[in-house]
């Protein structure tokens, strides 16, 4: 689910980036692979890192895809 055109699916390419003034939050993105436009993720603007690295959460949210977690990603995607 995305915040600015709702569910996509099909061959998706996913980035994180880090955002903020120090860098302390990630912004996760989405677009059709091969597309121009890129989607921001429902609630994935601003991810507060909180101890984890913007990989972390990059590898969080492949997983949660590739399970196809339709809650989003959630503290269970995320290392221990």
């Amino acid at each position: 689910m995305t915040e600015d055109v709702g569910v996509v699916t099909g061959e998706l390419t996913i980035r994180t980036e880090a955002v903020g003034d120090d860098a302390q939050a990630a912004r996760v993105q989405v677009q059709y692979t091969g597309a121009e436009e890129w989607y921001t993720l429902q609630g994935g603007s601003a991810i507060p890192l909180s101890g984890c690295s913007v990989e972390q959460v990059h590898q969080a949210v492949l997983r949660a895809a590739a399970q196809g977690a339709d809650g989003g990603v959630s503290a269970d995607h995320l290392p221990h």
